[in-house]
């Protein structure tokens, strides 16, 4: 098989996610097996040019790889003519500022998200890539995870009915970081640095809304800083500016209600970090990472409320478990399989900046409608 070889600037590595889902499960995966077989004897071999701001850091991943090319200069490697695709996953507030100039410089692009810290720079971005004639992506990665793909298939199937609502609770305790170290980094927790929960999470929940049960058209939320002290990386305190807990309404295309809980600051009593529970007239399903659960209406048990007694049935138990019925892979790795070959195939691709917009633009009303303690409408997005 002969190998095609695209080349990619990966701007973030150094980063958790930029390193262990993007560079170490994605693309040094798909080199492991051998590329991406494009179907005419040829396979994809992705080549990572790895980008970021402490060399030492690049270093030293890229001689635990065994990869050869990395630096600090990201002017430089726009320049390069040899590299074919610029990856983003660098903290929200330099993106914007480097998505421009990658598109300027003609590369296609692939981003983590939010695209950029409001919803102008979101769609200035979507909208020069698409007078650029570049094809560009947007990680939406939980579309791709086993529980979400198994529900897709209830929904296709027509298990549910006509689809009632949405539950979602997604959260765990981060802790403040004084007596023990905090799982996330400091940023998250300051509003001038882009952290909040709502920007990070509002545009997860928006395309795993819009994929799955339709077009979000209005919003009602709560943000809060329920942790207003935490520790940072140096063990120095710091005032928490940016929400750490939101609590949302959401009003779907067709009637679909979605409520959705986010929290950095809740101790988790389900059975995966994220679960979302969706009920319809002929059944309901409760779909987390992995795992996806459903009970048809025939077989709905018929509970009375009566308070003065225990509970004498596990309604747990009441619920059938939605087998694999196939091999699911890593749902960042499987994007990026998806985009790639849409660079060199020039296959559909559908998450694209302007999909990234519409998840800045939630945000961006979340945090407005928290403000001003009242329901907004949602607006059609468009290039």
């Amino acid at each position: 098989m002969t190998r095609r070889t695209v080349r990619i600037a990966m701007n973030g590595v150094t980063g958790r996610m930029g390193y262990r889902q993007h560079l170490l499960r994605s693309i040094l995966a798909i080199r492991e097996q051998g590329g991406i077989d494009l179907g005419d004897g040829s396979a994809l071999w992705p080549e990572p040019v790895l980008v970021g701001r402490r060399d030492l850091a690049l270093k030293s991943i890229a001689e635990r790889h065994g990869l050869d090319e990395w630096t600090t200069d990201l002017d430089a490697v726009l320049t390069d003519g040899s590299i074919d695709v610029y990856f983003d996953s660098q903290v929200t507030s330099a993106r914007e500022d480097a998505l421009r100039k990658a598109i300027a410089a003609g590369k296609h692009i692939y981003t983590e998200k939010p695209t950029a810290t409001g919803l102008d720079g979101a769609l200035a971005v979507a909208r020069l890539a698409h007078a650029k004639g570049i094809k560009h992506g947007v990680v939406q990665d939980k579309l791709f995870l086993p529980g979400l793909l198994k529900l897709k298939r209830l929904i296709d199937g027509g298990f549910f009915g006509r689809i009632l609502s949405v539950r979602g609770e997604f959260g765990y305790w981060v802790f403040e970081g004084d007596w023990q170290d905090a799982q996330r980094p400091s940023w998250n927790y300051r509003a001038e640095d882009g952290g909040g929960i709502v920007v990070d999470m509002f545009p997860h929940w928006e395309y795993v809304l819009h994929g799955l049960f339709g077009r979000v058209t209005s919003v009602q939320a709560l943000a809060a800083t329920h942790i207003p002290r935490r520790w940072d990386e140096r063990g120095e305190p710091y005032d928490a500016t940016a929400d750490d807990s939101a609590y949302g309404v959401f009003e779907l295309e067709g009637g679909v209600v979605a409520q959705i809980n986010s929290s950095w600051a809740v101790r988790v009593n389900r059975d995966e970090l994220v679960e979302f529970q969706v009920d319809g007239t002929e059944g309901s399903a409760v779909a987390g990472l992995r795992r996806c659960r459903a009970q048809h209406r025939s077989g709905t048990p018929k509970p009375v409320w009566n308070p003065d007694l225990p509970a004498t049935e596990s309604f747990r138990e009441q619920w059938q478990e939605v087998p694999d019925n196939e091999e699911f892979d890593n749902g960042f790795k499987a994007q990026w399989e998806l985009f790639l070959r849409h660079v060199a195939l020039g296959t559909p691709y559908e998450w694209d900046l302007l999909a990234g917009a519409r998840g800045v633009q939630l945000a961006e009303l979340g945090l407005r409608s928290s403000a001003e303690g009242r329901r907004l409408p949602v607006p059609e997005l468009s290039l």
